[in-house]
Parts: structure tokens; sequence; C-alpha cells
């Protein structure tokens, strides 16, 4: 429950920081893609996690004070939980999903040295996806006796939402056909990314369809196309993204062979490990099994997907290694050692505190392709005008701005690091503890550290923050 209101408050965090704190000069369409994937993500977590925080809430309050939400007995029904688990679950896969494309669509450019085709298409894909996300919960319910009709509406949401899918596939391969690509190890996860999830994304739309979801509902087959989902739409992305950023959060690049062996390990891992899956499913093996009995036809798949299981966790392994090695033998990375196009490589690798000794002013979508960022050069009796300049960001301020426009209208004091967060985290831990054993002298203990905490917290003076 608190878990899922921190979630949603977060979420409400990013997308006033989306609106209010860009760079000057960055417009709406002048958005890193990744930036649009998070706001797209974050009026999602707003929508679908409250849905999550009821049910869990329900649930409690059935448990602890005997009412009957979810108990047949006395008026209540299962679906209940399972629609309200749904309407979060479905959506959560695409607030998934999203931040992963984002960072797709981020590399990809960079590593085929081509602008993004189609970036207006791609955002209205982003957007489509949020949108429709949220019509599709119940295709995981049509095992449970909901009625025909809203089967069949569930369902034709269900392929269609495959439709913005498809578009942002047709920006990636344009993307790369026009440009010259770079094989990289981000853009190796980045290709491995388009070939696992096509392959999920397929599957999906299978099991939108009525008739084989019956078949397929409780199976490996449901299993298999989860993972090739998941993995493919957002470890890939993930692990290129590591390769991608790393040189900028520590100043030290990561090995490229090392990389590329734990990509071509974790590819033929992944895939010899979750293919099968589907083969299994067809021949009538249910998930959440631990154990079967001999004679089923299973036995040979699942030593195959535990051998390709295997093979993935050692891919995943090596970056790990290649993590740990580059603190020490790692090559030094310069400011910007990929030629990117974005304002994160506009500054040193790692980046000072304040970031930017001077807060750029953005004039395209590709502002270190295009020109090099302006920067307020003066300071002046403007307090919005002076926090672009290096005494302003020293000095922890930051402008906001004025609605779509991305003009600066003010300057918000950026409060100084504090322990003072931990100390509330670290109360309300104790609280839940508490309240999971039943000791009560443990909540009473959390309690006051966390009011302890959050009234210091809330009592700093502005001084304190700047």
């Amino acid at each position: 429950i608190f878990v899922g209101i921190s979630t949603t408050v977060g979420a409400i965090n990013f997308i006033v920081s989306i609106f209010k704190m860009r760079a000057p000069g960055m417009t709406l369409n002048r958005m890193p893609m990744f930036v649009w994937s998070v706001l797209a993500m974050a009026f999602m977590i707003v929508f679908a996690v409250p849905a999550l925080t009821v049910a869990a809430g329900l649930l409690e309050l059935d448990r602890q004070f005997g009412t009957a939400f979810y108990v047949p007995a006395h008026g209540g029904h299962p679906l209940l939980y399972q629609h309200l688990f749904w309407f979060w679950g479905h959506p959560e896969v695409y607030i998934l999903f999203l931040p992963a494309v984002g960072m797709v669509s981020m590399m990809i450019p960079v590593f085929s040295r081509q602008r993004l085709v189609g970036y207006t298409w791609a955002v209205a894909a982003f957007m489509a996806i949020a949108f429709i996300s949220f019509g599709v919960w119940v295709h995981h319910m049509f095992a449970t006796g909901v009625p025909a009709f809203a089967m069949g509406v569930f369902s034709a949401a269900s392929h269609v939402i495959a439709i913005p899918s498809g578009v942002l596939y047709f920006v990636w391969i344009a993307t790369l056909w026009r440009g010259k690509t770079n094989w990289t190890v981000p853009m190796l996860f980045n290709v491995g990314f388009l070939l696992v999830f096509l392959i999920g994304g397929l599957t999906g739309v299978m099991v939108a369809a009525l008739p084989f979801d019956w078949q397929a509902t409780d199976t490996y087959f449901v299993v298999a196309h989860f993972h090739y989902v998941l993995n493919g739409a957002v470890v890939f992305p993930i692990f290129g993204a590591i390769y991608y950023w790393w040189p900028k959060m520590t100043g030290k690049m990561l090995s490229e062979s090392l990389g590329k062996w734990s990509f071509w390990t974790m590819l033929i891992g992944f895939n010899v490990s979750f293919f099968p899956m589907h083969i299994l499913g067809l021949m009538g093996m249910p998930r959440r099994i631990y154990t079967y009995d001999d004679g089923l036809g299973w036995a040979t798949l699942n030593v195959v997907v535990t051998i390709g299981g295997f093979a993935f966790g050692v891919g995943t392994l090596l970056t790990v290694v290649a993590v740990i090695r580059a603190r020490r033998h790692g090559e030094r990375a310069g400011p910007n050692p990929w030629g990117a196009d974005s304002l994160e490589w506009a500054t040193t690798s790692p980046p000072p505190e304040y970031n930017f000794d001077s807060i750029p002013v953005v004039s395209s979508r590709h502002p270190l392709w295009d020109d090099r960022p302006l920067v307020m050069s003066s300071e002046t009796s403007d307090e919005a005008t002076w926090s672009l300049s290096r005494p302003g960001t020293v000095h922890r301020h930051n402008p906001v701005l004025d609605g779509m426009e991305a003009r600066p209208s003010g300057s918000l004091g950026i409060p100084r690091p504090t322990y003072l967060p931990v100390l509330v985290a670290a109360g309300l831990t104790i609280i839940f503890y508490g309240m999971l054993v039943t000791a009560t002298v443990m909540a009473v203990i959390g309690i006051a550290a966390a009011v302890v905490g959050i009234a210091i917290w809330a009592w700093r003076t502005e001084g304190d923050l700047r």
C-alpha cells in the first residue's frame, strides 16, 4: 500500500519536473525521446498504480477488519481483486516497456549517425501505447467467465495496441536504414532488443485471439511470451543503456570485448531458455508447477531450458565483471565518447555535482549535432536569467519554465544533500516490520524516527536550502 502511494507521488514529481524544470528553450517538440517515454510512463503510473493500492487496501480490510470485498460467502467476489490487479498489471508491462524503448530511441540515432526518423510519430506511438494499455486488462481474464461481448472488445483492443508498437519498429528500422551503423556494445543490445521483442510481440497478438488464448491460458506458452516481452523490451535495452551511459556516470569506459561476449551469451542463452517454452506450452505443460510426472514428453525440452537459463546468467555476470574491471582498468572517457547529440554529453564525465557550469539554452532536438548550446553569459537583476549562469548553478538555483514556451519565469532553489530522507525511510521500514510481526514497540520506534526526520526536514530554513 505504501509503495503504491510513494510510486504515485513519485510519478507526479516526474510530470511536474518535466513540464516546469526543462532546460530553457527545450519546447515539447525538442524534448529527448527518453524524457517523452518517462512522461508517458508517469501518467500511466498516476492512473494505474492507485488501482493496485486500492486492491491491497481492500484485502487488508478483509483480513484485519472482517469486511467482505473478496469473500463470496458474504457477498464479495474474488474477480474484483483480479480486475483491480490487472487494471494495474497490464499497464505495468508498458510502464516498464516505455522507458526502455525511450532508451533505445536515444541510442539508435547515435550509433546510426542519423537523426531519429519520424520523431513526431514515435512520440504519438508512446502516447497511444499509454492510452490503449488501459483497455486491455481483461485479456488476462478470458478464462474466468467474462461476458462474450466484453471479451470481444478487449480482444480487439489487445490487437490494436500492436499498431503503435509497429510504428516504433518502422521508426527504428528507417533510422538504421538511413544511417551508417557503428556496431558498439550498446548498439548490439539494441538490435538484440529488436529481435527478441519482435517474437514477444507476435506471440502477444496470438494470445489476444480468444480461441487461442483459451488453449494457451496458464501454460508455459504464456510464460515464454511474458519473458520475451519483458526481457526483450526491458533487460536488453537496460544493458545497452548501462554500456552507453556508464562512461558519463563514472568517467570510465566499459570493456568492449567483455560487453560483446556478454551480449552474445545473453542473446543465445535467452533464446535457448525461453523459446522451447512455447513448444512446452503447446504440449500442455502448465505454469506454476515445480515438478511433473515422467513420460509426458517435457523432460528433454526442460533440460534445454535449464541450460539456456544458466548461459543467460553467465552473460549477465560478464557485464558485472566488466563493471568491476572498469573501476581500475577502464579507459578514460571524455565528455562525449560516443559523439552523441543530447545535453548530458555537453559536460564532463562524470559530471560535477551541479551538472553544468552554465545551464544551456536549447535551440534544436539535437543540440550537440546542430550547434553548441547557448548560455546566458552575464549576471543581471533578473533572478531567472541569473540562474542560467555559473553563479546560479554553483549556488544550486534552477530556472522554472513558463508553460509550454520553455521560457524561464522564475528560479527554484535546489536543497543541499541531506541524510534526512534516509532517516525517514528507515523509520518507515521499522514501522512496516513492526506491523508485519505485530511488534508494537518496534512500530512505535519506527514512528518516532520517521516523525523526527520529517519534522527536521520540514523545519529547514531557506538558508539551509541554499
